[in-house]
């Protein structure tokens, strides 16, 4: 993911015209078992009464930094809304600096201009890395103990009173990330990246705890590396899953020891140590696997997971779809989720249940009887359901 691109003076004002004071929250907002989160990352323009509806549907929102009004008018319009700020952890960008002065405003931690030559990470060549596909974004070195302390003094510095946390895109995992098959000379292994990371992350986390700020790191691709979610999100309040479960319409993530059921233990790890864990389903809108996703969140959801979907990969504007199920209110889990057959799973709610066959896209349905009639999305009773390989289920009963 990046972001953070300039907008001119006049989109931006447009923006900031847009925002008029919308009413604080009623008391009797309604009880729903989905929490969803919304990234607004793209600058696009906002109305009071999107402020109004989304304010009251998700729990975090992620801004950029040149947006307080719109963190304000977003607390003004629910004072639980977590406001979070985009912060590029391992880039500076070029294109925000002009005649030798970084923008006042970054989508970064350090500005190019004022980044000390030495904060720069190197190839075998001794050349700098521009990321492949992204132009003016220069990857610095995380493992630098000064490039540490500058970017988050910097990000605490525009951020305390103003937003409630920060987003830190770029906690990478693989060190050819975004420059393919070349890795950095000071870093030449994955293992070598990642302990680069975890010395920034465990570095700069008394400074974000001082201030008050709460942290969540874009942690795309931990599920292809043991031990990675766990070992970053120690030194964080949460993790972001940028590709959970389904990467389009076809192509969705069953068990195998690096898919299923590593990104499901994300949300569950979280949960237990009291952490934040936001999901994100690529997917046009299909039944599938929109249900497949959905359903295998509230496998592992507890109190602070949230889960968005994206059509289109890097669309950051409006805030994603609002599914009615996001309303419904199961009730209370009963307990955790359980396995019912062959990489089949079920947890049980107050007031529902919830079943995902998580073998591959393809694979024969396997039936799972219930203990008593429930209500499926289409609104028929059912006493059992037969589920093909990755897919879910969310039905309902009175309680």
């Amino acid at each position: 993911m990046e972001f953070g691109v300039r907008f001119t003076r006049f989109t931006i004002l447009a923006s900031a015209l847009s925002l008029t004071l919308v009413p604080a929250a009623q008391a009797d907002e309604p009880t729903r078992t989905t929490e969803s989160y919304w990234l607004h990352m793209n600058s696009t323009p906002t109305t009071p009464e999107m402020i109004r509806t989304e304010a009251q549907r998700r729990s975090h929102v992620v801004l950029n930094a040149w947006e307080g009004d719109l963190a304000a008018q977003l607390k003004a319009a629910n004072p639980k809304i977590q406001t979070f700020v985009y912060k590029d952890l391992s880039s500076t960008r070029s294109y925000a600096c002009e005649g030798g002065v970084d923008d006042a405003d970054l989508p970064t931690g350090v500005g190019y201009c004022a980044a000390d030559p030495s904060w720069f990470l190197l190839g075998p060549d001794g050349q700098r890395f521009e990321y492949d596909g992204y132009g003016g974004h220069w990857q610095m070195d995380v493992g630098n103990a000064a490039y540490q302390n500058a970017w988050a003094d910097n990000v605490i510095a525009s951020s305390r009173n103003v937003f409630d946390g920060v987003f830190m895109d770029n906690a990478l995992f693989a060190c050819d990330t975004y420059h393919d098959g070349v890795c950095p000379k000071a870093y030449p292994t994955d293992e070598a990246m990642r302990a680069a990371y975890r010395s920034m992350l465990a570095n700069t986390r008394q400074k974000f705890v001082d201030a008050g700020l709460k942290t969540v790191a874009n942690l795309s691709n931990a599920r292809l590396h043991d031990g990675a979610w766990d070992s970053y999100v120690e030194h964080l309040d949460g993790g972001f899953d940028e590709w959970w479960l389904t990467f389009g319409d076809k192509d969705l993530l069953s068990e195998y020891p690096q898919g299923f059921g590593r990104q499901l233990a994300e949300i569950t790890a979280n949960e237990a140590k009291g952490k934040i864990t936001w999901v994100q389903a690529h997917h046009s809108g299909a039944e599938q696997p929109f249900r497949y996703a959905f359903a295998s969140y509230l496998l592992a959801k507890g109190e602070r997971a949230a889960i968005s979907e994206i059509a289109e990969t890097d669309r950051y504007d409006n805030a994603s779809p609002w599914r009615a199920e996001y309303d419904w209110d199961l009730g209370e889990p009963l307990g955790a989720h359980f396995p019912v057959d062959t990489n089949v799973f079920q947890r049980d709610f107050a007031c529902g249940t919830v079943v995902v066959n998580a073998n591959r896209t393809g694979s024969a349905p396997i039936t799972v009887r219930l203990k008593e009639k429930h209500i499926n999305e289409k609104n028929a009773s059912v006493s059992f359901v037969a589920l093909p390989g990755t897919t879910g289920t969310v039905l309902r009963k009175p309680c």
